[in-house]
């Protein structure tokens, strides 16, 4: 299906008849990678609604570079468009961090939150200062044969756990806009009840960052998967889609 909001044309998949249950993707994601997840719990009488991010699947490209905010906007208009009025919010990763701005802002709306590896946590370590630097420096040889191989085995090997080096010309400083803002803050003010759903060999978001949230979120509880790392959706739908409809 399709729609426009804020002229952005919006891809969106849609599973069952139901309770509206809204479901944000991850960055590089797409909502094809929640289908398994989305038919298993659209089977328990669930509405599931799945939209492209901007910038991602089959949605409209940027034009400009993005931030949180903008997403945050784009997502309200998407669920006015659709008149979703009270449902169910599911994000993952940097779906996660979104959705978790929402539940502050529409915290009347909202059923119940469900925050599955959620990239909300962007505080700066040493260790982040390093990577930083070692960026900068690949950057100075740009010039030289095989430079894009050399800065993605770079990334890959040394740097890891970064997006970055996937993305490609208005979705690199978008990509910048998003993982500059830490949402820790920001967690204190959400009143809607909320699931933690988080793998213990996540590599990406940390187990430490889900325990952290619970303890910001007062109504909030974690489930911890064992053996799972950080795309649940992928690698353990079934799961995933147990744990969700366990605590609906």
């Amino acid at each position: 299906m399709e729609t426009e909001i804020n002229g952005i044309k919006t891809n969106y998949q849609v599973f069952g008849e139901g309770k509206p249950f809204l479901i944000l993707h991850g960055w590089g994601s797409n909502s094809d990678r929640w289908v398994a997840v989305a038919e298993k719990i659209s089977e328990k009488g669930f509405k599931v609604i799945i939209p492209d991010l901007p910038g991602f699947g089959k949605s409209d490209p940027l034009s400009v570079p993005w931030d949180t905010n903008k997403y945050i906007n784009w997502a309200e208009g998407f669920v006015k468009e659709l008149n979703l009025g009270d449902f169910y919010l599911l994000g993952h990763s940097f779906g996660g961090a979104l959705a978790s701005k929402i539940a502050v802002k529409h915290a009347q709306e909202i059923k119940k939150l469900f925050l599955v590896s959620a990239a909300c946590i962007r505080k700066k370590t040493a260790k982040k200062s390093f990577f930083r630097k070692i960026s900068k420096v690949v950057k100075i040889f740009y010039f030289i044969p095989y430079y894009s191989f050399f800065r993605k085995a770079i990334y890959k090997f040394i740097i890891r756990k970064s997006d970055y080096v996937y993305v490609e010309g208005i979705m690199k400083q978008t990509y910048l806009n998003v993982v500059s803002e830490d949402l820790s803050f920001h967690l204190p003010f959400i009143k809607v009840p909320t699931i933690i759903i988080w793998g213990d060999k996540d590599e990406f978001t940390p187990i430490a960052d889900g325990y952290f949230i619970e303890k910001q979120i007062k109504k909030s509880k974690i489930i911890v998967i064992p053996g799972a790392g950080h795309d649940l959706n992928r690698k353990q739908p079934e799961i995933l889609a147990e744990k969700v409809l366990n605590n609906i």
